[in-house]
């Protein structure tokens, strides 16, 4: 399969398997601050056997390695890498926001309105979903906003200024190559075959 154009001499080591899955709004966030990393695939036949399923203090994947750090939890690790790389919240008021969305992405389209909301009441929707500057809810929030786009097309038709928020955070001249590139399609096909679409529509 398509090799991810991105992955190069990083000390950045991503364990997981090879679907999109929670890693997707991790990549975005990587891909447009310019960081490399390589990728771990573990086939599911082999985390079943239970020796890799007993390293991650929850058993559950993604994990990441930052040189000697290992840490496991997509929330997590998106904050991590959020913070080394200077995009999480600036300030106190702004984290019941990005909490907000880690609690409605299990929600999405049924609670498309609140997104759109938040949009509108920051700056009309010409800003990103907290304050003026592109953060790592937005990550995660793009990432989510594709996946059901990509099942429904019309999913975005009486909401304008998430529509317009996919159009311009996925023209960012890195995230646009990345979200074209062999191994990003790849994946999501490959997603589909894991999971089945009723994941994505639950």
């Amino acid at each position: 399969h398509p090799t991810n154009p991105v992955v190069g001499e990083a000390k950045l080591l991503q364990i997981y398997f090879d679907v999109r899955g929670r890693c997707e709004g991790i990549h975005i966030l990587l891909v447009d601050q310019g960081a490399e990393w390589n990728e771990e695939v573990l086939i599911f036949d082999q985390w079943l056997k239970g020796d890799q399923k007993a390293k991650p203090v929850f058993g559950q994947l993604p994990g990441f390695q930052d040189g000697d750090l290992v840490f496991y939890q997509s929330n997590a690790i998106m904050r991590y890498l959020a913070r080394k790389h200077v995009v999480y919240v600036r300030s106190p008021g702004e984290i019941p926001m990005h909490g907000f969305q880690n609690y409605e992405e299990g929600k999405v389209p049924a609670e498309l309105k609140h997104f759109e909301h938040a949009l509108h009441e920051n700056n009309n929707g010409q800003n990103f979903i907290v304050g003026d500057k592109f953060l790592f809810a937005d990550f995660n929030l793009v990432d989510l906003l594709h996946n059901h786009l990509m099942l429904a097309p019309e999913c975005f038709k009486e909401f304008p200024l998430l529509s317009g928020y996919v159009k311009r955070i996925s023209s960012r001249p890195k995230i646009k190559a990345f979200l074209s590139s062999d191994a990003h399609q790849w994946k999501w096909q490959a997603t589909k075959l894991f999971y089945g679409n009723s994941l994505f529509l639950a």
